[in-house]
C-alpha cells in the first residue's frame, strides 16, 4: 500500500465527504484497487445510502481524474463498511464499543487465541472484551490481533402461521384494543 496516495486520497475525500454529512471509515490502496469506505457519524441510526456511495463515487472520481494522484489504471470502489465490519485500527475499536466481535490472535493471550465476547473498551493500544458466556474481561493488545470484526446477531423471528407468531398477533391486538379502550374513558 503506498502511504503517499492513501495520505492524498485522504486529503481529497475528506472534504467531499463532510459536505455530505459522512465519514471516512477505512482506505486502501492495494493491487491496482482503491478502496474507500464511508459511514455515516457514529450513533446514528440508518448507514450509508447507495445513492450517497454513487455521489461519493462521482466527486471523488472527479478529483482523482483532474489531480491524478494514484500511478497507472487503477479501480476505484466506495463501498460501506456493511453489518459485520472488519476491525484494523485504534479509531475502528473505539468506534464500535458495546457491540459483539469475534477476534484471532496471531500468538496466544492469557490462554487463547480466539475469542469472541462484547467490545467493553478501547485504547489507541489495547481493547477490552467481555468474553461470551462470562463476566470476565479480556485486555487484548492491537498488537497481537491478527483479525477481527463486529459480528451482527440476527433476532429470530416465528413462522408466519406458526403457533408462537399468532400468540404475539393476539396479544399485539389485546393490547392494541387496551389502549384504544383507555382513550374512550379518558374522553
Amino acid at each position: 500500500m503506498s502511504i503517499n496516495v492513501v495520505e492524498a486520497v485522504t486529503a481529497m475525500v475528506s472534504p467531499i465527504l463532510s459536505d455530505l454529512s459522512l465519514e471516512l471509515y477505512d482506505l486502501e490502496f492495494a493491487g491496482g484497487i482503491l478502496r474507500v469506505t464511508v459511514d455515516t457519524p457514529a450513533g446514528q441510526e440508518s448507514g450509508v445510502d447507495v445513492d450517497q456511495i454513487s455521489l461519493v463515487t462521482r466527486l471523488l472520481g472527479r478529483e482523482l481524474e483532474h489531480d491524478d494522484v494514484v500511478p497507472g489504471r487503477f479501480t476505484l470502489e466506495i463501498t460501506s463498511p456493511g453489518l459485520e465490519r472488519t476491525l484494523r485500527t485504534p479509531h475502528h475499536f473505539q468506534r464500535e464499543v458495546g457491540k459483539n466481535v469475534t477476534i484471532r490472535l496471531v500468538a496466544e493471550h492469557e490462554g487463547r487465541r480466539r475469542m469472541a465476547g462484547t467490545l467493553v473498551g478501547a485504547t489507541s493500544t489495547t481493547a477490552s472484551v467481555r468474553l461470551e458466556n462470562s463476566s470476565d474481561i479480556v485486555e487484548v493488545p492491537l498488537s497481537l490481533i491478527d483479525k477481527a470484526k463486529t459480528v451482527f446477531v440476527w433476532e429470530s423471528q416465528p413462522k408466519p402461521n406458526s403457533p408462537e407468531a399468532r400468540a404475539a398477533k393476539r396479544k399485539e391486538s389485546e393490547n392494541s384494543a387496551s389502549t384504544d379502550h383507555q382513550e374512550v374513558n379518558a374522553q
